[in-house]
């Protein structure tokens, strides 16, 4: 494990998206560079597919992903 330095506007982005999303800041942070790493290796691949590609290499079941339906 390293230190990572990031400018504090990325950072306060991160800190602002990880509550959103339910993340430490940390895992907010991998998660965003887990992604772009993806991203720049398949060019062609978009946001959800390079998502629904990791599910299934991570094996998750269908009830794991689908959407949640908002509540009425």
């Amino acid at each position: 494990m390293g230190i990572v330095k990031i400018d504090d506007g990325l950072h306060e982005e991160i800190r602002r998206a990880s509550t959103v999303m339910c993340r430490s800041i940390n895992a907010q942070a991998e998660f965003w560079m887990k992604i772009g790493m993806l991203a720049e290796a398949n060019p062609g691949l978009s946001f959800t597919e390079i998502v629904r590609r990791e599910l299934a290499a991570a094996q998750a079941s269908p009830a794991e992903t689908s959407p949640v339906e908002a509540a009425a």
